[in-house]
């Protein structure tokens, strides 16, 4: 089976459980901004210098195939999702993120007002996936408020995975310095 089924060539595609939509669903646009986010993550990872890093990027990168898998279930579908037992997002995923800012923002980081992306390779890489995590939030915030987000643990997640690789990015740019 070749990758170019052509199924797409109108410019629909296929949800979870073939539910046909076209390319530019807010759906669409949620999923699609997470996988730029999980790309623009491999490409921190693989900048990174520091296991610590390069260890805990990966692990989010697989929490967010949980993340975009959801997103790419239509809510009336979710039902037959967790039958059929894929995971979803839970506040358990979240919390491994708070624990991870708690942890760098022990340490003395050394930031002051506004940061300038571009330090150094790692820490703009990880500023990228910080924008790039702000869009994902932001068409996940339009499906809730058009009432098709039915778990909305996956924009406190965003938010905190934003926030985290914010605090990655100055931890980076301090290591550095040192």
């Amino acid at each position: 089976m070749s990758i170019a089924t052509k199924t797409g060539d109108k410019g629909t595609t296929a949800l979870m459980y073939n539910r046909r939509v076209s390319k530019c669903h807010p759906r669409v646009e949620a999923y699609g901004c997470v996988d730029e986010l999980n790309a623009a993550l491999g490409m921190a990872r693989a900048t990174a210098e520091l296991d610590f890093v390069r260890e805990n990027l990966l692990t989010i990168q697989k929490d967010l195939v949980i993340l975009m898998g959801e997103l790419a279930t239509a809510v009336e579908d979710l039902p037959r999702y967790a039958k059929d037992g894929f995971q979803s997002v839970t506040p358990g995923m979240t919390e491994k993120l708070d624990q991870l800012v708690k942890e760098i923002e022990a340490q003395k980081i050394i930031y002051k007002g506004w940061a300038t992306p571009g330090a150094s390779v790692h820490s703009a890489a990880l500023d990228m996936a910080r924008t790039v995590c702000r869009r994902a939030e932001r068409r996940v915030c339009i499906l809730q408020e058009t009432g098709q987000l039915q778990n909305a643990e996956i924009i406190i997640y965003l938010n905190r995975l934003a926030d985290l690789l914010w605090l990655f990015a100055r931890w980076v740019e301090t290591k550095a310095e040192k």
